[in-house]
């Protein structure tokens, strides 16, 4: 959303806002079989067995047709087994996989960006991570399989209880950590919402989409082989996306990467999380995140970061050690992203990962006009709107609605949701008394002298301080 003669982000707003041939026909066979998983497939009735029935019809012309088909009789006839949901879970990725591809398509046409091909030189590889224990594996997906068969109205704390052994087991292991938090957390929703059968809303989409990913991740190898690689060079930091919970945060920052010897620059991530006290909150946040990451002291200061020899996956996600990496000059994340981001590579995403919630396109956007109205604020150009995600934006820095309402260019993340595309302000450009100010929401990831900033430290400090004295004394008992 950009003058096509200006460089840098958006450059056919129209595109965003213009109808994905296929997609909603795709997402509504997804919503039918999400339903039957709502009453559960051991006996289901004429309306569960259509819509299994309606996955199968969706991918008849790919190589998943025979399985999938099978699966689907077996299924709709309450006699599926594990191979026989395995499929159907594939089936639905594959069809979230197929919507998540055509919306990162139509965003690449928009932006202008080159995307990595299997033809790119990717960087050096490194060695595979040994294979997970499969009986594992196993009780995982045997818990799961009776979830589908239960249901979401089904739930009640002894079926729901059968994922504790499962978990305990994965956690001393590694490689099974992922796994082990995600039917860990998933468990922990679903014991909340027991009894099932008195639930006034079932959050459909969300529970089938951890109910696929969890299950397709029993299959030996799914989980992928971690760092496939290392890179050498120059970091760019092009802002900060904070995610928290009341027991957890994560800071994602986006970047472009120049690779050393020169190369196509690349977008690249940086992630660093911990878990908290839900009294830790706002800027209180960096300071369980700091001292894991000298990255976001780089991003505070409005630095750049050489790296050398820094683990990464295929999907562009740096595995981050301090030791490899060291603060370089001075970098201006709006100069970054109007010189070097519309030229920047972005990763293909991994099979298992293609969902529309993944998306998350780093874009520049300038020359709009902000309009608020029924359903929020929006960026308006030549006539198109942009709703903007004020919601996604972290209490811990200075970036307010209110600054981006002001602003005149944002650099900020792409993303889809409830069938629109929106925009996740990283940062805005405004003007203050006639002068250019940029205004980033992980300014204060290094520290901050702000008022406000300095008063929610002060507090979190406090709060850390008499967590710890407490489990001392616990300790101690």
């Amino acid at each position: 959303m950009v003058p096509p003669d200006a460089g840098g982000g958006l450059m056919r707003g129209d595109l965003l806002s213009d109808p994905v041939e296929g997609l909603d026909e795709a997402l509504a066979v997804v919503d039918a079989f999400d339903e039957a998983l709502v009453a559960g497939l051991l006996r289901p009735g004429p309306a569960q067995a259509a819509g299994v029935s309606g996955l199968a019809g969706a991918v008849a012309g790919t190589p998943l047709a025979a399985r999938v088909a099978e699966a689907a009789e077996k299924a709709a006839a309450g006699t599926g087994g594990e191979d026989h949901f395995v499929a159907l879970a594939a089936a639905r990725s594959a069809l979230l996989g197929s919507v998540h591809d055509a919306l990162v398509q139509r965003i690449d046409e928009a932006v202008g960006r080159p995307v990595e091909g299997d033809e790119t030189a990717g960087p050096e590889p490194v060695a595979a991570a040994p294979e997970e224990a499969a009986n594992l594996l196993a009780a995982a997906r045997s818990w799961l399989c009776d979830l589908a068969r239960g249901g979401w109205r089904g739930l009640d704390h002894e079926l729901v209880a059968g994922a504790a052994p499962v978990v305990a087991a994965m956690l001393p292991e590694p490689g099974m950590r992922r796994r082990a938090a995600l039917l860990d957390g998933f468990a922990a929703e679903l014991a909340a919402s027991c009894p099932g059968a008195t639930l006034e809303r079932v959050p459909v989409r969300r529970w089938a989409d951890l109910w696929s990913r969890a299950l397709l991740l029993t299959v030996p190898g799914s989980a992928g082989a971690g760092a496939v690689g290392t890179v050498t060079g120059r970091l760019l930091p092009l802002g900060v996306d904070v995610q928290e919970h009341a027991t957890a945060v994560q800071a994602q920052v986006h970047a472009v990467l120049e690779p050393a010897g020169g190369g196509a620059p690349r977008l690249v991530r940086a992630s660093v999380s911990a878990p908290k006290p839900d009294t830790v909150v706002g800027a209180g946040l960096w300071q369980l995140l700091r001292p894991r990451m000298s990255l976001l002291g780089a991003v505070g200061e409005g630095r750049s970061a050489e790296v050398e020899a820094m683990p990464v996956t295929a999907e562009g996600d740096l595995l981050w050690d301090d030791a490899l990496a060291r603060t370089g000059e001075p970098a201006d994340a709006f100069a970054t992203a109007r010189v070097m981001l519309s030229a920047a590579t972005a990763a293909r995403v991994e099979p298992l990962d293609r969902h529309p919630v993944r998306i998350s396109v780093p874009v520049l956007l300038e020359g709009y006009a902000a309009r608020e109205g029924e359903d929020g604020l929006a960026f308006e150009v030549a006539g198109r709107l942009l709703a903007v995600d004020t919601d996604r934006m972290p209490a811990a820095g200075p970036l307010t609605p209110e600054a981006v309402a002001a602003s005149h260019a944002c650099v900020g993340l792409l993303r889809w949701d409830a069938g629109k595309f929106l925009l996740q302000p990283l940062a805005v450009e405004t003007t203050v008394r006639k002068k250019t100010v940029a205004v980033h929401a992980g300014a204060w990831a290094g520290g901050t002298s702000d008022k406000a900033g300095v008063r929610a430290e002060k507090a979190a400090t406090d709060a850390v301080a008499v967590l710890r004295e407490r489990a001392g004394r616990l300790l101690r008992t």
